[in-house]
């Protein structure tokens, strides 16, 4: 049994972890402010903090301060609303204090609160965990996003992916398609690599010569896919004159195909992926309100790599493991390359990992074992990218000046919408005009 110290200022929230924490058979205190967590501190120990990144009077991040001072040293796992965020305070805090993101599952809390599990090393004799035939990691993300595959598995509900390019979506539908146990094939198609013409042709198919090079009747990808998965890579790339004769075949699940007059029922799940942003979706046209309900039934956010550093040694040994097989080779990783991979931010994400592990393999001499990493791990896409992603903390700024960032960033990605933002951040209202006043930048968002 564990003592804990809760210290967030959402009400509502405390009370559904207090519920979980104590169904798991611990004890937990709660406080709503650093003063509180500072008098709670006073007279008792705990065996584990779980700490809000921004409460009314300060950061949590001061509390780690005080705690130092003091020389209390329990478990601390910060709490934040976004990945974003998430991002900032690792690089922030030292390795051993574990984040999570709102909204929590029970999962979630008694992962963290029974310690993580054991690390798989590589030797020649283990295998690499292959979550679904796929997906590796162990990270709080990627255990959130199993979660989220079971749950949809056992369902016949459409899916959006939504993440950044080369984060892994097609191997998310596969995983989902695995999991699913149906007894069709997964078929994927790449709405945004075929032209407004052929478009038809790919997705319903056509029958003989029903334009000019149409020598043979052919399915479409809709009833090649029966009783199985349809992956639509790239969706919102589709032009949106061709989306309401998608809309008419996910509502009737029937297809006509070009130049036929037959209906033909068609039965597959539809897996559908984008790298656009929710805003971007909603704002500039490029995807029909009824086709988005329809084909984002069960919306899943794929995490960036950069949130889940911690899976990266797992997926360089995956990515080694499988060239040293198809080259007949034995080499290793040491312990100071699998750091400086971490220490990337692999803006490509796991395409781009995969991509200067290959380059390392190659460059590396097959008299020996060990491998040679390139003195620059950066793409000429990454340094491109890099330019345009949120800013990142360096060294030497002050909590408050990165919670002010933090603040500003997040309020330009919504407009200036201050409760949107406030959810975002995983804070009330009250608390981010409070911060606002603070930093005197509330004229700027009215």
């Amino acid at each position: 049994m564990l003592n804990i110290l809760l210290v967030d200022d959402d009400v509502e929230f405390s009370d559904v972890v207090c519920h979980i924490v104590e169904f798991l058979g611990h004890n937990i205190s709660t406080a709503t402010s650093l003063k509180e967590a500072h008098q709670w501190l006073e007279n008792n120990s705990f065996d584990h903090i779980l700490l809000d990144f921004m409460l009314p009077d300060g950061s949590g991040l001061h509390l780690l301060d005080h705690l130092k001072m003091i020389g209390h040293s329990p478990k601390i796992t910060l709490i934040s609303g976004h990945p974003s965020v998430k991002g900032i305070l690792a690089d922030m805090c030292e390795p051993n204090v574990a984040h999570l993101l709102k909204p929590l599952q029970r999962e979630d809390l008694e992962r963290v609160l029974n310690g993580p599990k054991k690390t798989i090393k590589k030797t020649k004799s283990s295998a690499i965990t292959r979550h679904f035939g796929t997906l590796i990691g162990e990270s709080t993300a990627m255990h959130k996003l199993y979660t989220m595959i079971e749950r949809v598995a056992k369902t016949h509900a459409n899916v959006m992916l939504m993440g950044e390019s080369g984060a892994g979506k097609e191997v998310v539908a596969q995983a989902i398609h695995n999991a699913s146990e149906c007894e069709g094939p997964l078929v994927a198609s790449n709405c945004g690599g075929f032209s407004k013409e052929l478009i038809s042709s790919e997705l319903f198919g056509h029958e003989k010569g029903a334009f000019t090079g149409a020598i043979a009747r052919k399915e479409g990808v809709f009833e090649q896919a029966n009783d199985g998965t349809l992956f639509l890579d790239e969706v919102t790339e589709m032009p949106i004159g061709m989306q309401p004769n998608l809309l008419r075949v996910l509502e009737t699940k029937k297809v006509t195909r070009v130049g036929g007059n037959r209906e033909i029922p068609t039965n597959c799940r539809v897996i559908s992926a984008t790298n656009r942003s929710l805003t971007d979706l909603a704002q500039n046209n490029i995807i029909r309100e009824d086709i988005y309900f329809r084909l984002a039934v069960f919306p899943i956010d794929i995490p960036a790599l950069r949130d889940r550093k911690e899976d990266i040694p797992l997926l360089a040994n995956a990515f080694l493991e499988q060239l040293n097989d198809e080259n007949g080779t034995a080499f290793n990783w040491n312990n100071d390359q699998l750091k400086e991979l971490q220490s990337y931010d692999w803006p490509g994400n796991v395409r781009e990992l995969r991509h200067a592990i290959h380059r390392a393999f190659i460059m590396s001499d097959p008299q020996t074992s060990d491998i040679t990493l390139p003195d620059n791990l950066e793409s000429p896409f990454s340094k491109v990218n890099s330019q345009v992603n949120d800013k990142q903390v360096s060294a030497g700024q002050t909590i408050e000046e990165v919670e002010k960032e933090l603040i500003h960033a997040t309020l330009d990605k919504v407009q200036g919408n201050k409760t949107l933002a406030a959810q975002m951040l995983g804070i009330s209202t009250k608390t981010l005009y409070n911060r606002l006043n603070a930093y005197g930048g509330i004229g700027e968002y009215k």
